[in-house]
């Protein structure tokens, strides 16, 4: 696995996974989907020497032959590109059939004409809806309780028929809730630290009671990239989490404690999803990943899940990186 394709790779975790994998000296391809201003996204933010070894290309998932094109030579392919905004999936569920389960036909389609040796699918906690039993575990049932999470468990399930079919050599990667620098602003902590280190002392939010497995980036980043190397993962999904289950009125009360800060909340309707599609519970599994990769996250449970969200607070406190931010406009 010396040369690998990442689609996705202009986004919050797939910038973060490019830099891992150039710093393990792999050569990468970084697919960047086509726009008109030239913009690489955040890997026009990554340390300049780092950036200087990657090689970019312009492409969309929804286009095979952009594809066949970024993939020749590849002996990998990691598979990020797609929609992921939970609320937008609501609005245009259309366009997700199109990314999300067309492009990964397409993924599919190609490698398997360039007899590529590893495509690894990144999948999501959100397949498992609110979880009937924890911790997770990859047996747990698919429920899909949104159109994003019902075109995730299609994609998964095509890229497995392809290992079952074709004898594709797939696997799937499920992290759970990634946080971190660089992530988009509708995401919750995002949402919270952005408001906080705006100087407001009231933040919006939307429910509360959820709760969440919270995974740093640099985590998931390392995880997928296990999951590419270990022929123990060929044909077989596996969870990515950090053993720590946290609810969404609980990390406020943690950003508070890191920040000093006296932090009021104002719940507000338009960042609420409906009720039948509010994901209540999710809290990860990972003995799977121990077992067959040696895996284990870095910023584990409490102190792990503390030292992550300094961190991220670190990142934030940047104006520069601030500035990137409409902090208080509810984007979807």
């Amino acid at each position: 696995m010396k040369k690998i394709l990442i689609t996705g790779s202009e986004g919050f975790i797939g910038s973060h996974l490019v830099e891992l994998a150039v710093k393990r000296e792999y050569e990468v391809v970084a697919l960047i989907q086509y726009n008109s201003f030239g913009n690489k996204g955040w890997l026009d933010q990554i340390d300049e020497r780092n950036r200087a070894k990657i090689n970019c290309v312009w492409g969309d998932l929804r286009d095979r032959g952009s594809l066949l094109s970024a993939m020749q030579g590849c002996d990998a392919v990691l598979n990020l590109a797609a929609l992921i905004a939970i609320p937008y999936s609501y609005r245009a569920p259309e366009s997700y059939v199109d990314t999300n389960i067309s492009g990964t036909l397409n993924i599919l389609e190609a490698a398997r004409a360039l007899r590529v040796k590893k495509i690894v699918q990144i999948s999501t906690s959100e397949v498992y809806g609110t979880a009937q039993y924890v911790p997770i575990d990859e047996a747990h049932p698919l429920n899909a309780q949104s159109p994003y999470a019902a075109t995730k468990i299609a994609s998964d399930q095509l890229a497995l028929s392809y290992f079952c079919s074709f004898d594709l050599p797939v696997a799937i990667a499920r992290p759970f809730n990634t946080y971190g620098p660089r992530q988009s602003n509708r995401a919750v902590i995002p949402t919270m630290i952005s408001q906080v280190t705006s100087g407001k002392d009231k933040i919006k939010l939307g429910s509360l009671s959820p709760t969440r497995d919270f995974s740093y980036v640099t985590d998931i980043a390392d995880g997928i990239l296990a999951i590419m190397e270990s022929p123990n993962s060929t044909g077989t999904v596996i969870n990515l989490g950090s053993n720590f289950e946290i609810s969404i009125k609980d990390v406020v009360n943690i950003i508070s404690e890191v920040t000093g800060k006296t932090i009021v909340i104002e719940q507000e309707d338009e960042r609420i999803r409906p009720q039948k599609s509010e994901v209540e519970r999710l809290f990860a599994n990972t003995s799977k990943a121990q077992k067959l990769l040696g895996w284990n996250p870095k910023f584990s449970g409490k102190e792990g899940f503390m030292k992550g969200i300094e961190l991220t607070l670190q990142w934030f406190s940047n104006p520069a990186n601030l500035a990137r931010y409409e902090t208080f406009t509810y984007g979807i």
